[in-house]
C-alpha cells in the first residue's frame, strides 16, 4: 500500500514538474528578445510618432513634484519617485503646448523607481532625453517656487511621496494656493498623499465631500501586505477619514476621477487618461495619440471584468490593435497571488488569445 501511494506522489510530482515546465516555456513567447530590449532602451523622442506633433511650449507651465525621499529612516529599500508617472505626463504636457518644470521638497537629484516590467518607449525616450534628464537631475526647490509661474501642478507618485508630501509647508502653500483660484491640480497614485492634511479657507478638510481617487487599500496591501507598519498611513484610510468620497476602481486598472480643478488617478495606469483630463481642464483639447499597447490591454482586462471572458476573447479577435500579453500575464499573477485560480485561469486563456492572434 505505501509503494502504491509513494508511486502515486512520484507520479502527481513529475506531471506538475512537465506542466510546470510547460507554462514556463509558453508564456516566454510574451517577453521580449534580448535584441528588442536593446532597441527598447535605445529608443528617442524622435521615434516616436506622436512626440514628432509637439506644439511650441506657449500655453505656460507646468510644475511636476516629486519625492525627495530615497528610503524611510533604517531602510535601504529604495523607495523614490515613479519614473513612468512623470515620463509620460511630461510627454502629454510638452506635446500639448506646455513647458514642464520638476521640483522636490529638497531640491537636486531624487531617486527614480525604474520598473524593467513596466518600462515602455516613452519612459525610455524620457531618459534617454537631455532636457527632461537635465530637469529631474536638478529638481527646483519648492521653496524657491512661485505658484503664479504656472498654470497647474501634477504630483507624481512612489511610495516617497507618503513620508515628504503630507505634512510639508511648501507644498501646504502651493495647494492652497491653487485650490483658493481654482487652478488645476493633478495627482496620481501615491500623489494624492499630498491633499491630505490641506485645509479650505472655511476650516475643513480641502478633500471633504470631494471625489478623489488613489492607490487603494486592497492594491496596497497585495504588494506590501505589510504597508500599515511600513507607512505612516494607508492612502485610502486617511482620505476618507478626511472626508473623501474615494472613487475606487478595479485593482491596477484605470481610474481617473474629477471634481471641478482636482483631478486625480488611482495607479500607474491611469496616468495618460489623468494627464489628458488636465490638459482639456486647462482649455484645450488634447492633440489625438495612439493608444498604447498596454492601454489596449488595460482597456481589454476592464472589458473582461465587466462583461467575462468571452467577450474580452471577441474583442481580440475582431480587434486590429495592439496587446500586451505579458501584461495580461502580470494580471493573471495577480489572481494567483489572492488565491482565485479560476480568474487566473480565464487571464491565461485571454493572454494565450493575444498570442494566437
Amino acid at each position: 500500500m505505501l509503494k502504491k501511494i509513494m508511486l502515486a506522489l512520484l507520479i502527481c510530482v513529475v506531471a506538475l514538474g512537465i506542466a510546470l515546465s510547460v507554462f514556463l516555456y509558453w508564456s516566454m513567447a510574451f517577453f521580449p528578445e534580448e535584441e528588442e530590449i536593446v532597441a527598447l532602451r535605445a529608443t528617442q523622442a524622435e521615434h516616436i510618432d506622436y512626440l514628432k506633433k509637439s506644439l511650441p511650449p506657449t500655453r505656460g507651465k507646468v510644475l511636476a513634484i516629486v519625492t525627495s525621499v530615497k528610503a524611510k529612516e533604517n531602510d535601504e529599500t529604495p523607495i523614490g519617485y515613479e519614473l513612468s508617472e512623470l515620463a509620460r505626463a511630461y510627454w502629454v504636457f510638452t506635446v500639448n503646448g506646455f513647458a514642464v518644470d520638476v521640483a522636490s521638497p529638497q531640491g537636486g537629484e531624487p531617486y527614480a523607481l525604474l520598473d524593467e516590467d513596466d518600462m515602455a518607449e516613452y519612459d525610455y525616450a524620457f531618459l534617454n532625453d537631455r532636457s527632461a534628464q537635465a530637469k529631474t537631475k536638478n529638481t527646483l526647490s519648492l521653496k524657491r517656487i512661485n505658484p503664479d509661474d504656472y498654470q497647474a501642478i501634477y504630483f507624481v507618485g512612489g511610495k516617497g511621496a507618503m513620508f515628504d508630501f503630507p505634512d510639508n509647508p511648501a507644498i501646504h502653500n502651493l495647494i492652497s494656493h491653487f485650490a483658493e483660484r481654482k487652478k488645476v491640480i493633478g495627482a496620481v497614485c501615491h500623489g494624492p498623499a499630498a491633499l491630505v492634511n490641506i485645509k479650505a479657507a472655511d476650516g475643513t478638510w480641502l478633500v471633504e465631500n470631494k471625489n478623489i481617487s488613489a492607490f487603494t487599500n486592497s492594491e496596497e496591501l497585495l504588494l506590501m501586505p505589510k504597508a500599515g507598519e511600513l507607512l505612516p498611513f494607508l492612502l485610502q484610510s486617511r482620505l476618507e477619514q478626511r472626508g473623501a468620497n474615494f472613487i475606487a476602481g478595479n485593482d491596477y486598472l484605470e481610474q481617473v476621477t474629477q471634481q471641478d480643478y482636482l483631478i486625480t488617478g488611482q495607479n500607474p495606469w491611469s496616468v495618460w487618461a489623468l494627464a489628458e483630463k488636465m490638459i482639456q481642464q486647462l482649455g484645450y483639447e488634447p492633440l489625438p495619440r495612439s493608444l498604447t499597447p498596454e492601454e489596449q490591454s488595460i482597456k481589454l482586462l476592464q472589458l473582461y471584468r465587466n462583461q467575462g471572458l468571452s467577450v474580452a476573447e471577441k474583442a481580440v479577435q475582431q480587434n486590429s490593435a495592439s496587446f500586451s500579453g505579458q501584461l495580461i500575464l502580470m494580471h493573471s499573477f495577480v489572481a494567483a497571488m489572492r488565491g482565485d485560480l479560476w480568474d487566473m485561469v480565464k487571464l491565461i486563456i485571454l493572454a494565450d488569445n493575444i498570442r494566437a492572434a
